[in-house]
């Protein structure tokens, strides 16, 4: 670093005699460093009557000075930024990029010419010239690990980059002005390589010339890249397995329309991108199937690329979850299935389970959590189905692969309980020490199970940025080159092995391993093989066999588990799933989407996405209780009782659109003295209400609180409990008896009525004639004299007799004409 830093000073410098501009710095350090006891012998030479300084002056001084010195910082922080910046810029052999972008043929042979294609890019701060392109072969690399260093070196140096090769190769280049790009190209004769024995040779392209602070040739940059060379056509070959992945993250929802067809949700439009021409599941196809390799799949992608070529919905963005859009992806997804379809026939193809579980998470946190590995068998069903059913093609399904191949014991058992017998490991994570090579893949690990142990160094060869054409062309050649250094750990043995890269490469990712392994097909070190070809492999007896502890699982991949509280929350949605499932006259509309959600819901997808996984689980959980919310209790107004026995009506709405049976009512009273009844079977149609009526009966009057609750037919409640007020108000004893004393004291009157009215006898004719007097009978009964009189007794009786008539005559006619009832208003009677 001291020397890129004093690099970049000399080159802002003006030019001048060598050795000036050194002692220019030095001086100037010099000065710098005097200035400080300079400052401290001025205040000593001031008179000594000065008068002291004020405040107001001291302060100013102070001020003067924290100015003085902020003003020094920044100074200070502007010239190492500009040092920073100088020191980051490209010098000496590293003034300029070369990158080799293209080697034809990746495997050369004798009497092929090879040509060497790439760029050079000035990465200094002044311009380059007098510059001249070269190739340079360097050594045979004997093993794998000096290929890495190779690949990872900076810079050139002298001796390990080899030598200038001879026969006239050199290109001259124009003058390279600072960030100015230019292409070259080279033609090579095998020939003129001069490559002795079979190995990997590193080829290196440098580029010489000159700088204006350092005006006399030298090595401006190198760009190194890797040439197999092997003549021999042996007869044990190295036999080589390349997976080739279909997988993607989980597109669908747990949502469908309520329609017939019940058309499914997409989150949002990123499948049908991948599936468009250019897109990366697009060019996984394209690419793979001209390949020798065996497909590895999603059953998941499958059936949403399946539900995408009919009619679906999507998720409109800042929208409510029922708030979509129409999908546009179909004539994309219709078309990646006929030429998968085409592409796997005839080819190995192996499943993992439906939505590729994430095994380890589940070893190291799902196992506590009641019922977390219940669904893997099930998902394997449902991979071996859903291949089947779309690809009409047998898939295997006894494989697993768990995330970057990392496993331990307890990862195994969790891969084996759904029915897998075979589990794809890493080399990283399964080593083999005492062993000078890479031993076949396949080695029984005990209990029927086989480990495939990939390598790692040909599975991680693709990863990283390869979007530039010179990562690509080195990611190429350092695999074909890998390939050859593990062929020939041991030439006179026939090995298997696995190659497992990456789940989901991108564009620029894919396009290399396609080229790598196509290169290696035509290789004479290795062939291809099946991944169940490669399970049935002869293991080497010198191989690994015993899987690491839990312990040694890598920190890093362990912090991107799912949490714990991720299979809680499943087992809650699983839960609620079954119950809601218990009460639908047809569950087959709900399950398939909701179960296959819940798979999602533990992908491998969701590695280093915790955000995304937990929303993808919220919406589950959130629509899930939306859709048991639809079978509620109508809320209840509190409610008045008049007697001792009546009856309490109580309203079940259904808004799903189907029916649902399989529910009981339950009410319950907060007063022992009210009986509520016995509990009710609900049974209600989609989108109707049901009414049930519980006879009750109350012990006394008074006020009690009452809850009605749904519950399931296995006791589980349902729903919210919903709590409403009665009010019993039934007539008295005391009041019966003074009613039944009213009517005895008007039956005793009557019958006294009766009695003198008996006792007086017949009651005179009005329309008879008066009675004469005694001898004064005039016969016109106008004698004057006034009639007689009657008894006092006589007369209150008639009086008491005509009043009682009138009186209940009248009372009658008023309560049958009073308030008469209008027309067609129910009346209870």
């Amino acid at each position: 670093m001291d020397e890129r830093v004093a690099e970049a000073a000399e080159r802002q410098a003006p030019p001048g005699r060598r050795g000036t501009n050194r002692w220019r710095r030095r001086a100037t350090a010099l000065l710098l460093a005097a200035l400080p006891a300079l400052g401290s012998t001025l205040p000593a030479a001031a008179p000594a009557t000065a008068a002291p300084a004020s405040p107001t002056a001291a302060q100013s001084t102070t001020a003067q000075s924290a100015a003085h010195r902020a003003t020094t910082q920044a100074a200070a922080g502007r010239t190492a930024a500009t040092t920073a910046a100088a020191a980051l810029q490209g010098t000496g052999s590293r003034s300029a990029r070369v990158s080799v972008n293209e080697v034809t043929p990746a495997v050369p042979a004798a009497g092929d010419t090879l040509t060497l294609s790439g760029t050079v890019t000035n990465t200094s701060g002044s311009t380059l010239s007098h510059l001249e392109i070269a190739p340079r072969i360097g050594p045979t690399l004997g093993s794998r690990s000096a290929i890495e260093q190779a690949g990872r070196r900076q810079g050139y140096l002298s001796g390990a980059d080899g030598t200038e090769v001879s026969g006239g190769h050199r290109v001259k280049l124009s003058g390279l002005a600072p960030g100015i790009t230019r292409s070259f190209a080279l033609k090579i004769p095998v020939s003129d390589l001069h490559l002795g024995a079979d190995g990997v040779y590193q080829l290196g392209v440098s580029l010489t010339g000159q700088t204006r602070t350092r005006p006399y040739p030298q090595v401006l940059g190198i760009g190194r890249t890797f040439v197999p060379w092997h003549k021999k056509n042996t007869a044990s070959r190295t036999r080589i397995t390349y997976l080739w992945p279909l997988i993607s993250k989980p597109h669908v929802t747990a949502r469908t329309q309520s329609d017939e067809q019940q058309t499914p949700v997409f989150r949002d439009e990123s499948l049908a991108k991948e599936l468009a021409p250019g897109g990366r599941l697009q060019e996984m196809l394209e690419l793979g199937k001209d390949l020798d390799v065996t497909w590895v799949i999603d059953p998941d992608l499958l059936a949403s690329v399946d539900m995408m070529a009919g009619r679906y919905r999507v998720l409109k963005p800042g929208g409510t979850p029922d708030d979509t859009v129409a999908g546009k992806g179909q004539e994309y997804a219709q078309h990646w299935l006929d030429e998968l379809q085409r592409a796997v026939r005839g080819k190995d193809v192996v499943t993992l389970p439906f939505a590729d579980p994430d095994l380890a998470s589940l070893a190291h946190r799902g196992t506590t959590v009641r019922g977390a590995l219940g669904s893997l068998s099930h998902a394997t069903t449902l991979a071996r189905n859903t291949v089947e059913t779309v690809l009409h093609v047998k898939a295997n399904t006894d494989f697993a692969w768990p995330y970057e191949g990392a496993v331990d014991t307890s990862v195994v058992d969790v891969a084996t309980s759904a029915g897998a017998h075979n589990v794809i490991a890493r080399s990283d994570s399964v080593r083999d020490p005492g062993l000078s090579y890479s031993p076949t893949a396949a080695r029984p690990i005990g209990s029927g199970t086989t480990a495939l142990v990939a390598d790692a160094r040909l599975s991680t060869a693709f990863e990283g940025d390869l979007s530039r054409a010179g990562a690509s062309s080195l990611a190429v050649q350092q695999f074909l080159a890998q390939s050859l250094a593990l062929a020939d750990q041991a030439p006179s043995r026939t090995r298997s092995i696995v190659v497992a890269p990456q789940r989901m490469p991108s564009v620029s990712q894919a396009q290399a391993m396609a080229a790598g392994v196509k290169a290696l097909s035509d290789s004479s070190w290795a062939g291809t093989a099946d991944l169940t070809d490669a399970a049935e492999a002869t293991p080497d007896p010198r191989a690994q066999r015993r899987m690491p502890a839990p312990s040694s699982y890598p920190a890093s991949l362990r912090r991107s588990e799912l949490p714990t509280a991720a299979f809680e929350q499943v087992r809650k949605t699983k839960e609620g799933l079954d119950d809601f499932k218990a009460i639908l006259d047809t569950p087959e509309r709900v399950m398939p989407p909701f179960s296959t959600a819940i798979d999602r819901e533990v992908s491998n997808a969701w590695r280093d996405h915790s955000g995304s996984a937990r929303d993808y689980r919220d919406s589950v959980e959130e629509y899930l209780l939306e859709l048991r919310g639809a079978v509620k209790l109508i809320k209840k107004s509190d409610i008045t009782l008049s007697g001792r026995e009546a009856t309490i009506p109580v309203t079940v709405q259904n808004n799903l659109a189907q029916g649902v049976d399989g529910l009981v009512l339950e009410l319950r009273s907060s007063r022992v003295g009210l009986d509520v009844g016995d509990r009710k079977r609900v049974k209600v149609d989609g989108e109707h209400t049901q009414s049930l009526k519980f006879d009750t009966t109350a012990k006394n009057n008074g006020r009690a609180y009452v809850y009605a609750q749904l519950y399931t037919e296995d006791g589980e409640p349902y729903g919210k409990v919903m709590r409403f007020q009665v009010n019993v108000t039934s007539i008295t004893s005391t009041v019966l008896l003074v009613i039944a004393g009213g009517v005895l004291l008007i039956v005793l009157a009557g019958i006294r009525m009766y009695t003198q009215r008996k006792r007086s006898g017949p009651a005179p004719d009005p329309d008879a004639p008066l009675e004469e007097p005694d001898g004064e009978d005039d016969g016109d009964g106008k004698d004057g004299d006034a009639p007689a009189e009657e008894p006092d007794e006589d007369r209150q009786e008639k009086a008491d007799g005509t009043a009682t008539a009138g009186s209940g005559e009248g009372d009658d006619t008023v309560r049958e004409n009073d308030n008469p009832p209008a027309t067609g208003e129910k009346v209870d009677r």
